[in-house]
């Protein structure tokens, strides 16, 4: 290797030189980007993919979400928006794949924002932070709805409600549960992300077949196709279909975590990929099985509206399958939700890993730390304290708690949208790409999952009911104005004198 680059180079600083490292093949361009590798490779195609597949939950999440769509548009809005969502994500996904076969290393969305507009530090920053806080949030989120479904279940197996309090505490435990998961390392993770595959597959027959077959009354192809519901006292037919899209959409956000841990998968530029484009178009083919049995089986859109259970598909489950089956049926997404949760604290713990490395986050030395597992533990249990921390909201007020989780979707999506803005107007911004090319596609692919990122990050600040009262007002424009200004005032105090880009271990 040759003399270090000078500190004020565009990519940032470039600190002192280290003793030679056994290149391979899968590491090559880690050491081409200015990387050092400190993780084993240990994850195959399988648990990149699965990764992705556990970050998105397609079971967990369109069951969390599901009267969402379902109040908002009915069977209608909920199957043509799962399609027409689900294309404008895989072109979200094709998007992403380009850019992370060229830059397989871990910090995803930051890293990419960082390496292809590094003369604009703070786009690189407030992506890492905005999208560091949007996954830890997203944690929070599915350890709750873990909570909520062992609520359901017990409501439905023994007819008692759980208080806020015990669920925060379930909620509590299942954050500790995903921290122990990460803090035991890479190969955990990566098995468990193999045997959620194989649990959505046989969960997915397993829902689809027990709601097809036992469901008293079948719902014929003109009430799935085209009926349209509306519970929520808007008077355009057309706003309240668009607004069941926020269904599709919160389900299918999450391909981008494969990125996370590509510095752990053997020939990451091209597993990396893969698992990104892979986890929609699975999620999309799966989502779309279960949403059918779901419309089919529905038994009273009315009752499932005004159920008492703690989350709204057990009634959907209770009416169609009956009791024994619903809790089944419940098991089966809980485990699932379980899993994507843990999940979500890993690619949260290697953002604060990434961020660390380039001196845009504080206590660098510990959060670049790894025990003996390969586990960067100062990420996974500052993850974990944080979604203990917001849990506790729960116990006081369910709308402060919901504002700071529905700020999360929304959060993911404006991340989303930063590299795509450089890809569509800086086309250039990337020099070197690697085996997942899209060619003279990459502009208008692009162009398109800007504009509907766009209509996205509007739709999901927009009231979902009316009247617009202070009980069903959408706070999530209040939640990330929120989060964003303490970013802002994070970037002025802090972030611009440490961070200056992005900060190189070897030399390229």
């Amino acid at each position: 290797m040759g003399k270090p680059e000078s500190p004020s180079s565009s990519e940032g600083q470039v600190i002192a030189k280290e003793e030679p490292y056994n290149v391979t093949i899968s590491d090559q361009r880690l050491l081409d980007l200015g990387y050092r590798p400190k993780f084993r490779r240990e994850m195959s195609l399988f648990g990149v993919l699965g990764i992705s597949f556990c970050s998105i939950g397609i079971l967990n999440g369109m069951s969390s979400a599901l009267q969402t769509g379902l109040f908002s548009g009915g069977p209608l809005g909920l199957f043509w928006g799962w399609n027409i969502c689900s294309f404008f994500m895989l072109l979200i996904a094709f998007s992403f794949a380009e850019i992370c076969s060229a830059y397989p290393t871990m910090g995803g969305l930051y890293f990419w924002v960082c390496k292809m507009k590094p003369d604009v530090p703070i786009l690189g920053f407030f992506t890492g932070w905005l999208y560091s806080m949007a996954m830890v949030f997203t944690g929070v989120s599915a350890n709750l709805s873990a909570a909520l479904y062992l609520s359901s279940l017990a409501e439905v197996g023994q007819g008692r409600s759980l208080t806020r309090l015990e669920i925060a505490a379930i909620a509590w435990a299942v954050n500790i549960f995903s921290g122990i998961v990460n803090t035991i390392g890479t190969k955990a993770i990566g098995h468990m992300s193999t045997l959620f595959v194989w649990w959505t597959l046989g969960g997915t027959v397993v829902l689809v077949t027990t709601l097809l077959v036992k469901a008293p009354t079948m719902n014929s192809a003109d009430f799935v196709f085209t009926n349209v519901q509306n519970f929520t006292g808007w008077q355009s037919r057309g706003f309240v279909v668009l607004l069941g899209f926020l269904q599709a959409v919160y389900t299918l956000e999450g391909c981008e975590t494969a990125a996370q841990v590509a510095e752990e998968a053997v020939r990451a530029e091209i597993l990396a990929p893969l698992g990104v484009v892979g986890s929609i178009a699975g999620s999309w083919l799966i989502g779309l099985a279960y949403l059918l049995a779901l419309l089919f089986a529905v038994q009273d859109i009315a009752s499932v509206q005004a159920t008492t259970f703690a989350i709204p598909i057990a009634q959907l489950f209770y009416d169609a399958v009956g009791p024994r089956l619903s809790q089944m049926c419940l098991i089966v997404i809980m485990v699932s939700q379980v899993m994507a949760a843990i999940t979500t604290f890993t690619a949260s713990s290697r953002l604060f890993y990434a961020l660390a490395r380039d001196n845009a986050f504080p206590m660098k030395k510990q959060f670049m730390t790894l025990n003996r597992f390969q586990a960067p533990y100062w990420g996974v249990w500052t993850s974990v304290l944080i979604g203990c921390i917001i849990s506790c909201a729960y116990i006081g007020s369910a709308i402060a708690f919901n504002a700071i989780l529905s700020s999360a979707a929304i959060s993911v999506m404006l991340s989303y949208l930063q590299p795509i803005i450089i890809r569509v107007f800086w086309p250039d911004s990337i020099q070197d790409f690697g085996p997942f090319h899209l060619g003279k596609w990459s502009w208008p692919i692009n162009f398109a999952s800007f504009l509907f990122t766009i209509f996205v990050c509007v739709l999901f600040i927009l009231p979902t009911a009316y009247p617009v009262d202070v009980f069903n007002m959408n706070y999530a424009i209040v939640a990330v104005g929120g989060l964003l200004v303490v970013i802002t005032i994070n970037w002025f105090w802090w972030g611009r004198h440490s961070f200056k880009g992005l900060v190189k271990t070897v030399m390229s």
